[in-house]
């Protein structure tokens, strides 16, 4: 993941969260998110 550009990741949550990916996935993407303090470019998801 670290691989990705900051623009690619944000676009893999979203997609990811549009497939219904397993939450596992999801939770490593918003992780990756987190650390690269990009919280503020995604909103907020239930």
């Amino acid at each position: 993941m670290k691989e990705l550009s900051d623009k690619l990741l944000i676009e893999a949550y979203y997609k990811a969260i549009e497939l219904n990916l397993s939450k596992e996935f999801i939770l490593l993407i918003e992780s990756e998110i987190k650390r690269r303090s990009l919280t503020d470019r995604i909103k907020a998801s239930s």
